[in-house]
């Protein structure tokens, strides 16, 4: 089983927190849905037609396709893959665009789960981040699309904003478990270079939360969201009645997947391959037949590093047992090696030959990643 990501890089506006690649110039939109087909078709042999599990549509702003453009794109996919046919196919979604209508039409393309970009219940933040919508709005999308027949929706937080109180986070949370959500993925804000955030950052313009304020706000999240009937299932991710996300799932579990548009990485097992960050590249390296992405072939410890990467987070955590038999004794000896420096800090546990990260140890959890990874 594989997965499919699709990168749609248009916004309607830029978030001041947010790095993913993302253009507000659609000029290109109807050149790159054009070449974004060619390129599936093109690719159709990356992972060795196994059957497709999940289909993720990310961005950008997805949302900013109209039905039709969407449906052709699933219908290529269709066409040119083994799909399941009871894929998972998620589309992120900012709430302004949902519209009832406009769930109607994408719920008749083929989308069973949605992802909607919320972040915050609060006007002040909402507005401080260059978000389009309202707390009003928000809601509204996620109740019309519970009207509509979505029963897989998820939607995304974000703590540590400058200025977020206790109280402001517990309020959040607190809105979106009363809504008929089957999933939240809550992040902590990161200032990243580039963004308009990490200017005002620099500029002292912004104030970042202390530490003890963040980890109260993540405290605050794990229990509540217990509380609310929700499982923390990694660091970042929590479902009702494990309606897991799939397609992140197969992330952290080392199955193959293909990412179509600019900035998408794909995994074959054998390398890793990401197309380049910019519309103009990826359209012009499609229309002359030249390259439009970089690509590496993995060593071993490049396998094992990213073994802990994506296991550490999850409640599947890394298995010492699998550790050994796929990556071998040298590199099973390092791990158990390391492992030695948490013994008695409470950071991490070993129940039946599996590593997990405790409540303490999940919020340092780049930490003890870098400390187990061979670099």
């Amino acid at each position: 089983m594989a997965g499919i990501y699709i990168h749609i890089p248009f916004c309607r506006q830029k978030c001041y927190y947010c790095d993913f690649y993302k253009t507000v110039n659609t000029s290109l939109k109807q050149k790159f849905l054009t070449l974004l087909n060619e390129e599936a078709k093109l690719r159709k042999n990356y992972l060795d037609n196994e059957a497709i599990e999940t289909i993720y549509f990310g961005g950008g702003t997805p949302s900013v396709l109209s039905a039709n453009e969407l449906e052709n794109i699933h219908k290529n996919i269709a066409e040119n893959y083994r799909v399941e046919p009871d894929a998972e196919i998620t589309f992120e979604a900012n709430p302004d665009d949902l519209t009832a209508e406009y769930l109607q039409q994408i719920k008749a393309a083929g989308v069973n789960r949605l992802s909607v970009g919320i972040q915050a219940f609060q006007n002040e933040h909402l507005k401080k981040m260059n978000r389009r919508h309202d707390a009003a709005q928000a809601e509204a999308a996620i109740n019309n699309a519970a009207k509509i027949g979505f029963d897989n929706i998820s939607v995304d937080l974000i703590y540590g904003l400058p200025g977020l109180s206790d109280q402001q986070w517990e309020e959040s949370l607190q809105r979106v478990y009363q809504l008929p959500v089957q999933h939240l993925s809550a992040y902590h804000l990161t200032y990243h270079e580039g963004t308009p955030f990490f200017t005002w950052l620099k500029k002292g313009t912004l104030k970042e939360l202390s530490e003890n304020e963040s980890v109260n706000q993540f405290n605050s999240l794990v229990e509540s969201s217990e509380k609310a009937g929700f499982e923390q299932y990694e660091i970042s991710n929590f479902a009702r009645n494990e309606l897991y996300s799939r397609h992140n799932s197969s992330y952290w579990m080392g199955k193959k997947y293909l990412g179509l548009g600019p900035s998408a990485h794909s995994y074959n097992q054998v390398s890793r391959r990401w197309n380049f960050s910019h519309v103009e590249s990826y359209v012009r390296g499609l229309e002359a037949g030249s390259d439009y992405f970089e690509e590496e072939i993995l060593s071993d410890k490049d396998h094992y590093n990213e073994y802990i990467i994506t296991r550490i987070r999850t409640k599947w955590g890394v298995s010492l047992s699998d550790v050994n038999q796929k990556f071998g004794s040298e590199i099973h000896s390092h791990l158990l090696q390391q492992l030695e420096k948490y013994k008695n800090t409470g950071l991490v546990r070993i129940d039946n030959e599996i590593v997990l990260l405790s409540k303490e140890g999940l919020f340092v959890s780049d930490e003890i990643m870098s400390d187990l990874m061979i670099i």
